[in-house]
């Protein structure tokens, strides 16, 4: 959205007071907040509208489109006085925030003169609908009160109330509020995800920002306001408790600044003391719930790379009246628990008030803090600058593990045995072994640059993208230029790590070395809030240097998100195109040629065009005028190259044909068959969404040449070798909407599967991804789990303690000879979350390794225990069922919408399957 369109919008009216504001008991039908009630979107939007033309206190900011086309609201709220200078107050924010030029002294005058920016937000996850309805009433107060602290933080604090999720929140509202019976009420039941495409997993998409909300939020966060403090409210609370309050247990990612951390610890230490100072008992803190700091595809955990506060909450409540249980542990108060609840009937009213005590708290903290909170973040983005213009090191576990092997060949000084032995201090180490942990080789890079003369430019440009968008700086070279032994082509990016986000340059480009973090020692692993391993540089398969020494290039700075670079054709020739197979992009093409029906074949030995080479699966297009005019169209807009040749290539070619493609889902939603189905739209492949009903009805070829189910769809019981799916109940039909009946069912092995079986053997292609590669095994493919063990006669899978990967990026072998693998470099990073992978049986025919580990540490970055046992396994397979095929990828090859890298593996699937299907 231009700076125009992103206008502030509404009338700003007249004084703030009770009897002049519209209180949300008269604008809504029911009191948000109260039992058996949610206000959806629509009544919310119309009563922020309400409040901007009432309030001198409030300006109402459209600040983008959701996926469904809504309007995302942010109610800016501070003094008169503040919203009659805001884009000063903002410019000094974004100076202290990117901290670039900027000298101590002058920094200290912006910070006095600056306030404090406060971004509070609701309805990320929407069936977590207390925080939208809380936020209502949180509005309201601020607008109308006039007692000494609120005037007070009015202010000092500008305060950013946003909503994430506007058609989430209408989703759920109208879900629950469709019975006129308030006992009926629930929103369990909802059909589908609660954001268009992945539902849950728009908290994982903060550093991508691939979702349109995410977009949005991550160009306010970082781009136009900075606050210093990101608070993103969720539920549901630990069981026994009533909230679960910041500070987080460990790990912390190491490559943030500490101040934000021991930052964070206050705020949240002051969230938990109002809520005690207002006898508001049950909240807790660190070991009081898995949350973490690590992982940065969170929004509240991408503010740490950007050195802003970031908060969680995760509160019990909602419309209908639950109940506190009794725990009995959690009756025993300690440090992170300092105030024990009973249990009792909780109702979202007494939410709400909770609610209202943590944003006073944040509020109040950022008032009495305004200067230094101003100040701490231009520190840390100075910090981060400094760091990046010289030789500095980044302290990890594995660099702790090379310190005490060291340690072991090191005799102790007498004053080191002596302090162990009288005082206990038993550990420490020859100073001079410190060295070990700052080795030149090992230093941090000053910089990276990216390459402009790499095989897929598009996918470069979506990664350039993704960092701009969470505010990296990112600049282009205006002509080649040489760093040591190496030139560099005009239009590399080149990204310097002496910026005020050098943490989350560092978490894109480098690896994540996660610790062995353990239950007790000895034990298993710890279990990780999320992914330990997602390094985006490698999950996309970007080509970069690493630049340890300063170095300077002819760059000029990139305003804003990059446009593809137009491709074109080249040469003259009237026999037809050459195109590589190695874009990504060549899929949409192809997508886009068989569309218009023209025909497209892949060149097994590839192909020349002059001094240009092609790889195996080269893809020839025939000369027609229809053809011409869509490869003139795509190479512009989709930034590829197209060769005119004037004869058609020799050797063997495979002809493509239009696929009608079944991307299997299911009631209430599956979030990797979302990301799917996002995937597919923005690469113009042809497909419709199917449900367990319909491949239990069978008859499966006359609707679809391929079917794709994405991880978790085909469910695994617990305890086996594949990754168990969560289960959810249905609804009975009768109480819901007739239109979502046919979305029902689930997809059982008794019955389910065998159609898909026939499905296969008929001719019709099987993709599997994750843990419902399990197919294989089901269906009698000559396959086994590579990493499991027998208990009698039942297959299980390991212990954690003997293998566990957390989400991790491993690196693996490919045999890109073969079309599955077509366009995939010969090693290639991919992403494995328990993940599982296979052996051939001694009889095996019919089957072909595309895609193994070959090493016994594979580990990229994340963290791995017992990785050493994937060595000789394969994680991709192409299989000969029947007349059909079966494609396993058991390797997440489209996690999250990141794993550009591995996408080949299932675009070639899509068309390579039914082009060699039998009759």
């Amino acid at each position: 959205m231009t700076g125009a369109a992103l206008a502030l919008v509404m009338i700003m009216g007249g004084a703030a007071n009770a009897a002049s504001i519209t209180p949300p008991s008269e604008a809504f039908a029911q009191n948000p907040g109260s039992d058996y009630f949610l206000a959806d979107y629509t009544a919310y939007e119309a009563y922020l509208k309400t409040l901007a033309s009432q309030s001198d206190r409030m300006k109402l900011v459209d600040f983008g489109k959701s996926e469904e086309g809504r309007t995302q609201w942010m109610a800016v709220v501070s003094s008169p006085a503040n919203l009659a200078k805001l884009d000063h107050y903002k410019a000094i924010s974004k100076r202290l925030a990117k901290a670039e030029g900027l000298s101590k002294e002058d920094a200290a005058k912006l910070a006095a003169e600056g306030k404090a920016v406060v971004w509070i937000d609701a309805g990320l996850h929407a069936t977590e609908t207390v925080t939208s309805q809380g936020q209502i009433q949180v509005l309201y107060r601020m607008l109308t009160m006039n007692d000494p602290e609120t005037l007070r933080m009015l202010d000092d604090v500008i305060i950013l109330f946003a909503h994430d999720n506007p058609d989430g929140m209408e989703l759920v509202s109208d879900w629950y509020m469709r019975h006129e019976d308030p006992n009926k009420r629930e929103f369990n039941s909802i059909p589908r995800l609660y954001q268009k495409y992945v539902g849950h997993d728009n908290n994982r998409d903060s550093y991508m920002s691939q979702m349109a909300e995410t977009t949005n939020v991550n160009k306010q966060l970082f781009r136009e306001w900075f606050p210093q403090i990101i608070f993103n409210q969720h539920q549901t609370g630990p069981t026994g408790m009533v909230v679960f309050v910041p500070p987080f247990r460990d790990p912390f990612n190491y490559n943030y600044d500490p101040l934000v951390m021991t930052s964070l610890q206050e705020v949240g230490m002051a969230m938990h003391s109002r809520l005690v100072a207002e006898d508001k008992p049950g909240s807790g803190a660190r070991s009081a719930a898995s949350y973490s700091t690590w992982h940065n595809g969170m929004e509240r955990s991408i503010a740490y790379f950007h050195n802003s506060i970031g908060l969680l909450t995760e509160i019990i409540g909602g419309p209908t009246p639950e109940s506190v249980k009794l725990v009995p542990n959690l009756q025993l108060p300690n440090g992170d628990r300092p105030m024990p609840i009973a249990p009792q009937t909780w109702r979202l009213s007494q939410t709400v008030e909770y609610q209202w005590t943590m944003n006073r708290a944040v509020i109040d903290y950022a008032s009495r803090n305004r200067e230094r909170l101003l100040s701490n973040i231009y520190k840390m983005g100075a910090n981060s600058i400094e760091r990046g213009s010289k030789d500095s090191w980044t302290t990890t576990p594995t660099k702790i593990d090379e310190l005490n092997e060291a340690a072991k060949n090191a005799k102790p000084g007498a004053e080191d045995e002596m302090m162990a032995s009288f005082f206990g201090r038993a550990g420490a180490v020859d100073p001079k072994l410190y060295s070990v942990l700052q080795k030149p080789e090992e230093r941090d890079p000053r910089g990276f640059i990216i390459p402009s003369d790499q095989a897929d430019m598009p996918t470069v440009t979506a990664f350039v993208n993704a960092l701009i968008k969470t505010g990296v700086d990112v600049d282009r070279a205006t002509k080649a230029f040489k760093v040591g032994a190496k030139t560099y082509p005009a239009g590399s990016y080149v990204v310097k790590a002496a910026q005020a986000y050098r943490p989350h340059v560092l978490d894109m480009f480098e690896p994540q070395d996660h610790p062995h973090d353990l239950e007790y020692p000895g034990g298993p692993p710890k279990a990780p809030y999320d992914i330990t391993g997602y390094t985006l540089a490698y999950q996309m398969g970007i080509k970069f240097d690493r630049i340890l020494d300063g170095f300077e290039a002819p760059t000029e700075r990139l305003p804003d998100l990059v446009p593809v670079q137009a491709g074109s054709v080249k040469g003259s020739g009237k026999a037809g195109w050459l195109i590589s197979h190695e874009t990504n992009q060549s899929f949409t093409l192809t997508n886009r040629l068989l569309k218009a029906g023209q025909p497209v074949f892949w060149l097994k030995d590839g192909a020349k065009a002059g001094k240009d080479s092609f790889g195996p699966g080269a893809i020839w297009v025939p000369a027609s005028a229809e053809a011409r005019a869509v490869i003139a169209k795509g190479v512009k807009d989709l930034g590829i190259d197209a060769f005119a040749v004037g004869a058609k290539p020799a050797g063997e070619a495979l002809p493509l044909k239009p696929v009608r493609i079944g991307l299997v889902d299911v009631y209430g939603g599956s979030m990797p068959s979302g990301w799917n189905r996002w995937l597919f739209e923005q690469f113009e492949a042809p497909f419709e969404v199917v449900y367990p009903q319909r491949l239990d009805a069978g008859d499966l070829a006359k609707d679809y040449d391929v079917l794709v189910f994405a991880d978790g769809v085909i469910p695994a019981p617990q305890g086996g070798p594949f990754r168990a799916s969560r289960s959810f109940p249905q609804p009975k039909a009768e109480n819901i909407p007739a239109e979502f009946h046919p979305w029902l069912g689930a997809i059982t092995d008794d019955k389910t599967l065998p159609q898909v079986a026939d499905f296969a053997k008929n001719g019709g292609t099987v993709i599997t991804i994750g843990s419902s590669s399990r197919l294989a095994t089901v269906i009698g493919a000559p396959v086994e789990v590579a990493v499991a063990k027998k208990d009698g006669d039942k297959l299980v899978g390991l212990s954690n303690k003997e293998f566990y990967i957390p989400g991790s990026v491993l690196r693996a072998k490919v045999d890109n000879r073969q079309p599955l693998a077509y366009g995939v470099p010969q090693d290639v990073d991919v992403f494995f979350d328990r993940s599982p992978t296979f052996n051939l049986k001694a009889s095996a025919s019919g089957v072909a390794r595309v895609s193994w580990f070959d090493t016994d540490a594979p580990l990229r970055s994340g963290w791995a225990v017992g990785q050493e046992k994937l060595k000789g396994s394969t994680g991709v397979l192409d299989i000969d069922v029947g007349k059909g095929k079966l494609f396993v990828m058991g390797p997440e090859v489209t996690q999250r919408a990141q794993s550009y890298g591995t996408f080949k593996f299932l675009f070639n699937g899509l068309l390579y399957g039914p082009a060699v299907a039998k009759k």
